[in-house]
This record gives C-alpha cells, sequence and structure tokens, in this order.
C-alpha cells in the first residue's frame, strides 16, 4: 500500500507523502518527481527520497542547478535511479510516469513578506507545473509544499477539473511541519518524550488559520489555559520565528524534510466536507489510492471551537483567492 508521509512545506518536504509499499512481498516500482529539487527545500526532500527504498525512480527538476543536485543525490547507495532535468523543455520528461509528484518550487518567504507576496510570485509557478502535470502524468499523487498552501492547493484542483482528470482524492496540501511543531512545543510543555507525543492540527497552513488540538494530544497533560493558548500562537507563529531567526537568509527549510511517523493517519490540507469550506486540514486516512477517508474533528475544547470559527473567514478568503487565480 504505498503508504505516506506527507512532507510539508515552508521549504520542506514532508510531510510530503513518502511511502510505504503495496505489498510486503514485493516492492513496488515507484516514479516520484520531485518539481523544486535544487531550492531549499527540494535539496534535502531529494535525499529523504534517496533514502527511501520505496522509490524505485527519482525524476529531480528545476529551472537551473539540478544536474548538480541530481549528481550529488545520485551517489547514495540506494536502489532508486536518479536523473536531473532542467528548464521547461525537460517537464514533460521529469513527469512521464510519476506516481508521486511533489512540488516545493517557489521563493521562500523573507522577513517583512506577506503571504499575498507569495502567492503574487508563486501561484503562477504553480499553475504551470500543475498543467504539465495533467498533461503528462494525470492520474498521479500531487504534493503541494509551495507556500501559500491555502490559496495553492485549489489552483491544480481547478486546472484538472478543466482538464477532466481531478480527483479530490489525490490532491494534498503539506501541513505536516505545523503537527511536528505542535508535537515539539507540547513535549516541551508537558514534560514528556517529544516522540510519544502526538497533537492533531487542523485548518490551514498559514498564521491564525492553523489550529492545533491540544485538547485532544496524547498523551495528556494538565497544562493550564494560559499555557495552551500561548502553545498555540507559537504553533501558528512557526514559521515567521524561522524566517526571522534566519534574518533573510532562508525559512523553514530543514525542519520541513522532517518525516511524520508513518502511520496510515496523517494530518493534511485536503478536499473536505467536514465543514463548510472546500479545502480543510484535518487528520485523514492514507491508501494507495491517496485519501480513503477525512476523519471527523473530534470533540473541541471551547477555546478551539472559537479558533475554528475565528479562522474561517481568512482560510474562506485565501481559498477564494487561489479559485480565481487558476481560472483567470
Amino acid at each position: 500500500m504505498f503508504r505516506s508521509v506527507l512532507v510539508r512545506s515552508s521549504s520542506s518536504a514532508k510531510q510530503s507523502l513518502l511511502h510505504r509499499s503495496f505489498s510486503s512481498s514485493s516492492v513496488p516500482e515507484r516514479k516520484v518527481a520531485i518539481l523544486g529539487a535544487a531550492g531549499g527545500i527540494g535539496q534535502p526532500l531529494s535525499l529523504l527520497m534517496k533514502l527511501n527504498p520505496l522509490v524505485s525512480s527519482l525524476s529531480l527538476f528545476d529551472i537551473a542547478n539540478t544536474p548538480g543536485v541530481a549528481a550529488d543525490v545520485g551517489y547514495i547507495n540506494t536502489r532508486s535511479e536518479v536523473v536531473g532535468y532542467m528548464g521547461d523543455d525537460d517537464l514533460a520528461k521529469a513527469l512521464e510516469g510519476a506516481d508521486l509528484v511533489i512540488i516545493p518550487a517557489g521563493v521562500p518567504r523573507k522577513p517583512g513578506m506577506t503571504r499575498d507576496d507569495l502567492f503574487n510570485i508563486n501561484a503562477g509557478i504553480v499553475k504551470n507545473l500543475c498543467s504539465a502535470i495533467a498533461k503528462y502524468c494525470p492520474h498521479a499523487l500531487v504534493n503541494m509544499i509551495s507556500n501559500p498552501v491555502n490559496s495553492t492547493v485549489p489552483i491544480p484542483a481547478e486546472i484538472f477539473k478543466k482538464a477532466g482528470m481531478y480527483d479530490e482524492k489525490k490532491l494534498f496540501g503539506v501541513t505536516t511541519l505545523d503537527v511536528v511543531r505542535a508535537k515539539t512545543f507540547y513535549a516541551g510543555k508537558a514534560n514528556v518524550p517529544v516522540a510519544e507525543v502526538n497533537v492533531p492540527v487542523i485548518g490551514g497552513h498559514a498564521g491564525v488559520t492553523i489550529l492545533p488540538l491540544f485538547s485532544q494530544a496524547t498523551p495528556q497533560a494538565n497544562l493550564s489555559g494560559d499555557v495552551l493558548t500561548a502553545l498555540t500562537k507559537r504553533t501558528q507563529d512557526g514559521g515567521t520565528e524561522v524566517v526571522e531567526a534566519k534574518a533573510g537568509k532562508g525559512s523553514a527549510t530543514l525542519s520541513m524534510a522532517i518525516n511524520g511517523v508513518p502511520d496510515v493517519v496523517e494530518c493534511s490540507y485536503v478536499h473536505s466536507t467536514i465543514i463548510e469550506l472546500p479545502f480543510f486540514a484535518s487528520k485523514v486516512r492514507l491508501g494507495k489510492n491517496g485519501v480513503e477517508e477525512v476523519l471527523d474533528l473530534g470533540p473541541l475544547s471551547d477555546f478551539e471551537k472559537e479558533g475554528l470559527e475565528a479562522l474561517k473567514p481568512e482560510l474562506k478568503s485565501s481559498i477564494e483567492k487561489g479559485v480565481k487565480f487558476a481560472n483567470q
């Protein structure tokens, strides 16, 4: 069962669907294409994919410098064959036959840069790449890392609809980094081993749209309301914290490359009907064809219920922005 590891972006790779296998008796042939492989997220993500024994073919694409990244990654002694493709003329070859496409392409956020600024640059990149996916590998799973994820995920959805090949089960916005941060921050305050912690994160993948459900965290700890409010705020501001700490030299690229525990249930930003918005991040059950089930939110605390209502207007606006751009 090509089981996943969602690679999230901020330049990260994560949470992006690494996969487990469909069968314990044989290792499947799987081609993974990374679009934006020479960037800050793309390079560590390429390394992770090369280390994954379930990947048989690794296709690295970027507008420049990809041959060097491919040569570097290709020396690693695992079974996957690595080929680097560079420039628009090579995009078709990079995508043909891909089972999974991961998109960290675009520019990272810098100090003073808003997500609107990011969108104005990255939306066009995403639109062009997804138009090529629709043409050359229409049945592939697609993991979107390019920010702002809240707005970039609706772009391929609209493009794929126009191409007549949209499968809502195969499109993911990678939000695993939010889960990674929530687990880390919670473990520190709860004084429990971080490897044992699980914290669902719902909503979107930017600022107040990120809503960690600490009321559902395991193991449970008796933390005060003030502490939980502070943990929520820090989880929401984690990306900005890294951007400012790097002082213009990048965004969250290294932590983005960490994969979560390979469980069949992961949090991801997907087509959803659990609230009134068409895209929403929550726990999803994964299978060989992508999303098998979008899980219910479960019981929320009063604080989390307020947070859910508060995030809806911004997330709705972000989704509409992506839809409008795709249809221009």
